[in-house]
């Protein structure tokens, strides 16, 4: 099975439409979003229709739910740069839609008579906001991933792709655990300007005793980055905004 993983669009539409013309090729057998549809640009609602038009199932990232916090594109705007004016671009329906958004998926595969688990969230199972980076102690992933029984642990939320694989075995009985960072489709932060998704695959034979059983893959995608630049310098958004697109930082 092939299943596609993207996550913190933020609201940068040439982006997301070049992933999703990249996804008609790959052909995935499923494909989620792990959250943050929306912040840091100016197409908040055309990128949660297609995700509706394309029946991606999709969680809460930490900027969806500051919907709640922000008022509406109708009311009154200041003419100066404002971080907030990405929110406030938000309709009506798409503001429902994000707040009540699950805030993790749980897929349970039966294989080869073993269970394996794959928990989807856009923080960390603990917290939205809490970043998983590379460079945690093993001892603080491993605590992770047991107390929330997930073989295959997938996130975003740093914009930093990364796979990691840790073993919890013990007395010579492994067992491994994935853990993935989707990297980001419209923000991202790891010196490379390119839109960034996850292709996971998993076999009938995966099992969490062998460490290469589950294989990821990280896809990097061209697309007009200059266009969706130019986009938040012409918006009342900060022109820094458009420089960490043009940099990917």
């Amino acid at each position: 099975m092939k299943i596609a993983l993207l996550s913190d669009i933020h609201a940068n539409l040439p982006a997301f439409e070049a992933v999703l013309e990249d996804l008609e090729k790959q052909q995935p057998d499923a494909v989620y979003c792990l959250g943050d549809l929306i912040g840091y640009n100016v197409w908040p609602n055309q990128v949660i229709g297609l995700v509706h038009k394309h029946g991606i199932a999709t969680i809460a990232g930490n900027h969806d739910l500051k919907v709640s916090k922000i008022l509406s594109s109708q009311d009154e705007c200041s003419k100066e740069e404002n971080s907030e004016y990405a929110y406030k671009l938000v309709g009506s329906k798409e503001r429902d839609y994000l707040l009540t958004l699950p805030r993790h998926l749980r897929l349970e595969f039966q294989l080869n008579d073993q269970q394996l688990n794959m928990l989807l969230v856009h923080g960390s199972p603990r917290s939205i906001n809490e970043y998983l980076l590379q460079e945690l102690s093993e001892q603080y992933t491993l605590e992770l991933v047991k107390e929330f029984k997930a073989d295959i642990l997938c996130f975003g939320h740093s914009h930093k792709p990364y796979h990691r694989i840790i073993n919890s075995g013990e007395h010579g009985i492994d067992h491994f655990h994935h853990l993935v960072n989707t990297g980001s489709v419209g923000k991202p932060k790891d010196g490379d300007a390119r839109a960034c998704y996850v292709l996971i695959n998993i076999d009938q034979m995966a099992n969490s005793k062998s460490k290469d059983a589950v294989q990821v893959e990280f896809v990097r995608v061209e697309y007009d980055v200059e266009k969706a630049a130019k986009a938040v310098e012409f918006s009342l958004l900060p022109n820094a905004f458009a420089d960490n697109l043009r940099k990917a930082y």
